[in-house]
């Protein structure tokens, strides 16, 4: 009959097995528990359920099926979601009947009725576990057949009902055309067979079933018949096979271990003289042990021939598979090999990677990267861990064996291993690979990954760069006083500057970088200048900074119209990176002792041109400052490192395929390895610490954030359903690029409209800046109550950083604001460089109680240690780039708790991005990023659940 497909039969139906006197003829029945049919359901069976202290019978419409035919249902309905539970639980039970038979699980019995019948078994104790398991976790449902004969009607045990279907399930398919690959051919025919004779063996044999009487096949393997090669003959019936070895068979029962034959003995006697051994089933049990353990490894078959050796004589070839993965496959088939003692001793390759003379240090004056030296770069076989020799590893090499002597022992020799003691040089490495491979201990051999180990120079590299972070004194001509984890980044950079590696100094900001990267300048030789190329907004902040930490030493701007690098000492040079983009042929044509690259996410683009000029100037020492070494993907990583390192991380495409994919892919929470993999290479080369490391915590104030909920006004929420309504329909007609750009479009649209419908319908802009302002937002309104409760604070007045992505929603506030005569001053991209500066010191001596910035443009860079509260009025959705806002504040020198507060809209996009910005913020401390552009990937339905306006919060 033709077996209906899944969703039709299994889902939603509930499962019954009805078992037969012929295990085999037993049967499925699917049923619907609320009595109505299905499609295929044509015959009716009785099913019972309790009732009271008894139970109750009745007649459902049931498709019934034969166990072979029912069995791909079952095995998908354990899988479908939606499934019933007792469909599911039979399910369990066909995949563990299947799973005793692939394994060779087949017993002979006979019935009541003196028919031969193949069972399940035997079963080991996790087998019976299992067995209880699914019977305990059966549904009534799925057991609901009346015990046959049986009255008043009752419910079988499940446990009893299960173990009928492990052997109907056993006793069919050895049956079917299935035989061959469950048990290696077909056992019996599907008639029954009626050998009343057998009875008084099926009584013992049933007897022994359940009380341990079981018996497998041990293989010993003798030492003593392996031979020297000089007293090796060649095969007469295999000329080209090497006898290298024999196995004895034995046969040992379970129950009593001591009980044990060699295999040809029993073979050779009648079932009464192995019933002197084990019981009347013991030449069964050990047949059926054989078979299992000739599908696993096939030259054991000569034990099933005529004349059963004591002995079996194993060829190399033989020996090489049994040594390496016939042993496996025995063991998984229940078979126990066992070696002499010497063969078990390991014999192993490693990659060794070797560089003789000791690295550089920072007194010595050299640098490992100085040398032209190649790293030599080759295979190195152990035994036990101890090395080979290279005389030994020549021995090696010559052999043409499977079992060799080594220091005057037998030892198995994989090909493989054979291979690598013939061609040990793998080649020469530059040292930057060298490296590389150092870090993360493995290597690209052929293209498969190996374990890798460095030895010598290379090997102390390592261990200097991982081995944690001394300290050091701070230099004489520092003005400051460096705290603990100060010093420490000082003889970091100090010891990654020396060795010519350079690195990324990745502190929080506001945790004192460019003091310490001043202490690195006065520690180093300064006959050669440090260029700091940095955002324009922090050339006033570097200057006075050097000014004030190191008195006397020269610093000059290459920047504005009179800029020069004439008559250059030893101090520094501060220069934009919009300058370096229009100047790097002059700058590169000078000498520098060290280049710096603050904020240094502005050349996070490999490709760009602020990126290829800074790449244009050579110097010793490179060193990238930046609080966010990752802001949306990693290639932004490879970028700052492949500048301060070059060649470390390899080409960009292959580091993307290598470590970007696997971690970006998954997420560094699904992923550990990858992570860990990545981290091991990156980290000595990047030191981060965060405001909330244990060391740090206590140099800070505290810190406390917030979100606050504001309400739609009518006019908000009028405008934010018509724009979701309007550009849904053309988003969901829209395809590839144009889908991105009007979803990107609709999210900045609804973020307008979230903060001021003025900023959205752009009212600011064409009258003047004379739009009605005050009533018409939320966000607006919430900020106006925040506002008065923080100027009035102390009774003197706080101050405030208000930060906003849009500049003309900045505008909108400075205008608001003018109106309530509230003292604020605004700073945005286009204010020059020289106000800005003004702007600052206005801010921190209290003259301009509310300070409003354009995110991107403050972002970075300025001290506004007064303020003493932060207010994100939007949300740039990307975590690590409002902290750097919020260090504008939050930094060393603050001595004020700090407050941050979120604008957030309810019922919003801003709302429902809540949990997705968690999300990204621990992603973030696994140096990981997503920009808003990952919500441009979407579904229609899933976009519309994120930007659709919730009525009830509005």
């Amino acid at each position: 009959m033709a077996v209906p497909e899944l969703p039709g039969v299994a889902l939603g139906a509930a499962a019954v097995f009805l078992p037969a006197a012929l295990p085999r003829e037993g049967k499925v029945a699917f049923w619907s528990p609320d009595g109505a049919g299905f499609p295929g359901a044509d015959e009716e069976i009785t099913v019972v359920r309790p009732h009271g202290s008894g139970v109750r019978s009745r007649e459902v419409p049931a498709l019934v099926l034969p166990v072979v035919d029912a069995l791909p249902l079952l095995v998908r309905a354990r899988r479908t979601r939606g499934a019933h539970p007792a469909a599911a639980a039979w399910g369990a039970a066909a995949a563990h009947a299947l799973h005793l038979l692939a394994r060779g699980r087949l017993l002979p019995g006979l019935t009541a009725s003196d028919h031969d019948a193949w069972r399940a078994g035997p079963l080991d104790a996790d087998d019976v576990a299992q067995l209880q398991a699914i019977a305990a976790a059966m549904p009534v449902q799925g057991y609901a057949t009346p015990v046959p004969g049986r009255r008043p009607v009752q419910l079988p045990e499940p446990e009893a009902l299960v173990r009928a279907f492990l052997d109907a399930v056993a006793d069919a398919l050895p049956r079917t055309p299935a035989a061959a690959h469950a048990a290696g051919a077909p056992f019996a025919a599907v008639a029954p067979q009626h050998i009343p004779h057998a009875r008084p063996w099926a009584v013992e044999a049933a007897a022994g079933l359940d009380t341990g009487v079981r018996v497998s096949l041990r293989l010993d393997l003798s030492h003593g018949l392996l031979f020297d090669a000089a007293e090796e003959s060649e095969s007469p019936d295999d000329p080209g096979a090497r006898r290298a070895g024999a196995a004895v068979v034995q046969v040992h029962s379970l129950a009593d271990p001591t009980r044990v034959v060699d295999a040809g003995h029993l073979w050779a006697g009648s079932i009464e003289g192995a019933a002197d051994h084990f019981g009347p089933r013991a030449r069964i049990d050990a047949i059926l042990a054989v078979r299992r353990a000739v599908a696993a490894w096939p030259p054991l078959g000569r034990l099933l021939e005529q004349d059963v050796p004591d002995v079996l004589p194993l060829a190399e070839s033989e020996l090489i598979d049994l040594l390496g993965p016939g042993a496996a496959r025995l063991a998984e088939a229940g078979v126990s090999v066992h070696w002499p003692r010497e063969l078990a001793r390991s014999l192993t390759a490693t990659a060794v990677v070797r560089a003789q003379a000791a690295p550089g240090s920072a007194t010595d004056g050299t640098t490992f990267f100085d040398s032209d030296e190649l790293l030599a770069f080759n295979w190195q076989l152990a035994l036990d861990g101890d090395p080979l020799t290279e005389h030994e590893m020549d021995q090696l090499a010559e052999s043409h064996r499977a079992v060799v002597r080594l220091r005057d022992q037998w030892v198995v020799v994989d090909p493989d291993l054979v291979r690598k003691a013939r061609k040990r040089e793998l080649g020469l490495l530059e040292p930057v690979d060298a490296l590389a491979v150092a870090l993360t201990g493995e290597a690209d051999v052929d293209g498969e990954r190996v374990e890798a180990v460095p030895t010598g120079r290379l090997a102390e590299l390592r261990s200097r760069l991982t081995r944690g972070i001394d300290t050091v004194e701070q230099p004489a001509g520092l003005h400051a006083t460096l705290r603990d984890y100060q010093l420490r980044g000082l003889a970091w950079l100090d010891l990654m500057t020396s060795l010519g590696l350079g690195g990324c100094l990745a502190d929080d900001m506001g945790l004192g970088k460019t003091v310490t990267l001043i202490a690195l300048h006065l520690r180093r030789d300064r006959t050669a200048p440090t260029l700091v190329v940095c955002p324009a907004s922090l050339l006033g902040n570097w200057q006075r900074e050097i000014n004030r930490f190191a008195p006397g030493v020269p610093v000059r701007r290459f920047h504005g119209t009179d800029r020069t690098l004439d008559g250059l000492g030893g101090g520094f040079v501060l220069t934009t990176y919009g300058t370096l983009r229009s100047r790097a042929g002059e700058l590169a044509g000078h000498t520098w002792g060290m280049v710096v690259a603050d904020e240094a996410q502005h050349v996070k683009n490999p490709n760009s041109a602020t990126a290829k000029a800074l790449r244009l100037i050579d110097a010793p020492a490179r060193v990238a400052l930046t609080g966010t070494p990752v802001e949306n993907n990693l290639s932004e990583l490879w970028a700052l490192l492949d500048w301060t390192t070059p060649g470390l991380l390899g080409p960009l495409k292959a580091f993307r395929a290598r470590h970007a994919r696997a971690v970006e892919g998954e997420g560094p929470l699904e992923n550990p390895e990858a992570i860990e993999r990545l981290s091991r290479l990156v980290r000595p080369f990047i030191l981060r610490r965060k405001k909330s490391d244990p060391g740090i915590v206590p140099e800070l104030p505290p810190k406390t954030e917030s979100d606050h909920p504001a309400p739609l006004t009518r006019e908000q929420a009028s405008l934010y359903e018509a724009v979701v309504r309007e550009s849904m329909a053309n988003i969901e007609a829209a395809e590839g690029i144009g889908r991105r750009g009007l979803i990107m479009k609709l999210l900045t649209s609804l973020k307008q409209i979230c903060n001021h419908p003025a900023q959205y319908l752009k009212e600011g802009e064409s009258d003047g800046g004379r739009a009605r302002l005050a009533g018409r937002s939320g966000k607006l309104a919430l900020l106006d109550e925040l506002l008065d409760t923080i100027v009035a604070e102390d009774g003197s007045g706080g101050s405030v950083l208000v930060f906003t992505q849009y500049v003309s929603m900045a505008r909108l506030l400075a205008t608001h604001l003018a109106t309530r005569s509230i003292p604020t001053q605004l700073l945005h991209g286009g204010t020059p460089v020289a106000e800005r500066e003004r702007m600052v010191d206005r801010f921190q001596a209290g003259e301009a109680p509310v300070f409003l910035l354009s995110l991107k443009a403050a972002g970075t860079g300025l001290n506004l240690t007064r303020a003493g509260h932060v207010v994100h009025f939007d949300r740039w959705w990307n975590p690590a780039v409002e902290e750097q806002a919020t260090d504008r504040a939050y930094r060393i020198g603050q001595t004020q708790p700090v407050q941050v507060h979120r604008l957030i809209t309810e019922g919003t996009v801003e709302d429902k991005i809540a949990e997705l910005l968690a999300a990204k913020r621990a992603l973030a401390d696994a140096v990981l990023g997503s920009g808003e552009a990952a919500l441009t990937e979407l579904t229609d339905r899933e976009l519309t659940d994120l930007v659709s306006l919730r009525r009830e919060s509005a």
